[in-house]
């Protein structure tokens, strides 16, 4: 409840609503009456209202979507725009109406009391504010399967996806038509849409129900993970409790070097990805060396601080003609089997990497020449998961081309749009995929560039402030989880930054009273199987788990503990595993390695 009292204190105070009216506000239809009842805020204009009955696709007259999905029960769909706009030509990426806002709203008979709000994903987007298209129909089922009112944003820079539901933007939104960091677009990606989304949501439930909500969540994953923790960071009080899993809070740092793996196979290997196979096979031989527990092989690593594979050493994976044994196309030359050490280890100065042995990089804290982590050995470099389930391959390592997302950031950084990939936009110039003529030593100063930035125009996009002391004061919770196998966002990532906390915030037991996190072998970048091998069978959280916990938590007062996860339905094999609250481990004890019960935490 703190949440909202907050957030009702805004509106009144903003104007939006008055206490008079507040005293005797009464339920409304959805309808005009609902568009009348939201106060007349300059910022803010209402751009739909539409009922949808049961039964009915949820599709607007823009989506092309032969296959919608249809609601079981009556949901009201509020759609706003907040500005002020960012004007420009209509056709360049930093023009924008301002920020977009989708709610939906479940009929009052079925309401549960709560604001379940949703993050988003890479750099966002999408059609939140637009009369033509849904913008989050898995929003939408939520909120008709679950009973709790939902809302996106777009971030405040509309696009019109390619795919039903699926954001389709770049970074280049954030790039003036000459070449400068768009501020205004900047703090409305880093902060303040998030921050929309909360208030104007609790307008329009106050509106709708003539009541409040009885308590109000943040749910993401990714840049919806940053966005909570941003949350927690700057303004806890817009939530009683947050879920914020593999969160991208190291933005800069990690997608600038996103673009290493590829300027590795510029650089080294004179401009030759390595193949999937490839990739597969020294990823799976680093599985093979280190996911031995209690005498089996689990098919992923469950320590991946402890493994320290060194495929240069190893000749099941060298060609005859480096010395090795292996004789098919999948087999790699020393240089190769270097890159993928250089890979793991992560983004140095010039390029260099220690022996395994010496340094797996997963040492927390990176310094010296190591400027951020790399992937952990027997992660899907080329990311199968989603090559599989988006027809494309997305991963670090991916052989077709980098993430976008690294390439973007890079041209933000260097204010240089054609160092992007070609699908960056700017008046400047288009994305001409310049990265590829960087030395080491120039994609390190992007990096320090980014850093610089951050706390400039970028608008503290980094969220990496370890100070929650707000959020110990507002008494609301934030939880998380993060997998050790992300496919892009380093695990170690997270870890450095709860240490970080920890250390801020006076101790471990003052922490954990408010702030929780999970590290759980094996798991995607919200891929059930992160890994390189597809007959793995790492247990996960389910979809609702976590944020089933967060809310006895926060209403019950009862705080997660040890978790026991299970593999989803499908699965290779059926495996339990518990996962613990950092930083105590999972340990063997003793029995079957794949039932939860053969471990303790410590």
């Amino acid at each position: 409840m703190r949440a909202f009292t907050a957030g009702l204190a805004l509106l009144i105070a903003n104007g939006i609503f008055s206490t008079a009216a507040l005293a005797n506000e009464p339920a409304r239809a959805c309808d005009e009456t609902l568009k009348s009842a939201l106060a007349a805020d300059p910022q803010t204009e209402v751009v739909l209202i539409k009922r949808f009955e049961a039964g009915e696709a949820l599709v607007l007259p823009g989506d092309r979507a032969p296959n919608a999905p249809k609601t079981a029960n009556p949901l009201c769909l509020v759609k706003l725009i907040v500005g002020p706009s960012t004007p420009g030509a209509s056709d360049a990426p930093s023009t924008s109406p301002g920020i977009g806002i989708e709610i939906w709203l479940p009929a009052n008979n079925r309401w549960n009391g709560r604001i379940h709000a949703q993050g988003g994903g890479g750099f966002q987007g999408g059609a939140s504010g637009s009369r033509e298209n849904i913008g989050n129909p898995f929003a939408a089922m939520a909120a008709d399967a679950e009973g709790a009112i939902t809302s996106t944003t777009d971030a405040g820079h509309a696009s019109v996806p390619k795919n039903y539901g699926i954001p389709d933007s770049g970074g280049d939104f954030l790039m003036n038509p000459d070449g400068t960091p768009n501020a205004r677009l900047w703090q409305d990606f880093a902060v303040r849409a998030i921050h929309e989304q909360a208030v104007k949501t609790k307008a329009v439930t106050l509106a709708y129900y003539g009541r409040p909500a009885r308590y109000a969540y943040w749910d993401g994953s990714s840049t919806g993970g940053r966005q909570g923790h941003k949350l927690a960071q700057a303004l806890p009080e817009d939530f009683d409790g947050i879920i914020a899993n593999l969160p991208a809070m190291h933005w800069t740092r990690t997608l600038t070097s996103m673009v290493y793996p590829h300027l590795v196979f510029q650089r080294d290997l004179g401009g030759e990805p390595l193949t999937t196979e490839q990739l597969d096979l020294v990823s799976n031989a680093a599985i093979a060396a280190c996911d031995m527990v209690g005498g089996q092989h689990m098919g992923y690593i469950l320590d991946s601080a402890t493994c320290r594979y060194d495929p240069t050493r190893d000749p099941r994976v060298l060609c005859r003609s480096a010395g090795g044994e292996n004789d098919t196309a999948a087999c790699v030359d020393r240089r190769q089997a270097l890159a993928m050490n250089k890979i793991w280890y992560g983004m140095t100065v010039d390029g260099s990497v220690p022996a395994p042995a010496e340094d797996n990089g997963w040492r927390l804290t990176p310094g010296g020449k190591h400027l951020w982590y790399g992937p952990t050995r027997g992660t899907s470099l080329w990311n199968a998961y989603f090559a599989k389930t988006l027809g494309r391959a997305t991963g670090v390592a991916s052989p077709e081309t980098p993430p976008f997302l690294g390439t973007h950031q890079l041209a933000l950084e260097m204010q240089d749009p054609m160092l992007a990939s070609p699908d960056f936009r700017n008046g400047k110039g288009n994305g001409r995929d310049g990265w590829k003529a960087l030395s080491y030593a120039q994609l390190a100063e992007a990096f320090r560039r980014g850093l610089k930035l951050n706390e400039g125009a970028f608008s503290r996009i980094n969220t990496d402030d370890p100070d929650l002391s707000k959020l110990e004061a507002s008494g609301h919770k934030l939880l998380f989880w993060h997998g050790t196998n992300d496919e892009v966002l380093p695990v170690q990532g997270s870890i450095d930054y709860y240490d970080s906390v920890v250390h801020r915030m006076g101790g471990l037991e003052r922490v954990q009273k408010f702030y929780r996190f999970y590290v759980v072998p094996g798991a995607g970048h919200q891929s059930p199987n992160g890994t390189s091998n597809p007959d793995a069978s790492p247990p996960i959280f389910t979809r609702t788990q976590l944020y089933d916990m967060l809310v006895d938590w926060v209403e019950k007062g009862i705080p997660p503990q040890r978790i026991v996860l299970e593999t989803p339905e499908g699965a290779p094999s059926k495996r339990s595993y518990p996962v613990c609250p950092y930083p105590q481990k999972t340990q063997y004890v003793a029995g079957d390695p794949n039932v939860a019960a053969s471990y303790r935490c410590e």
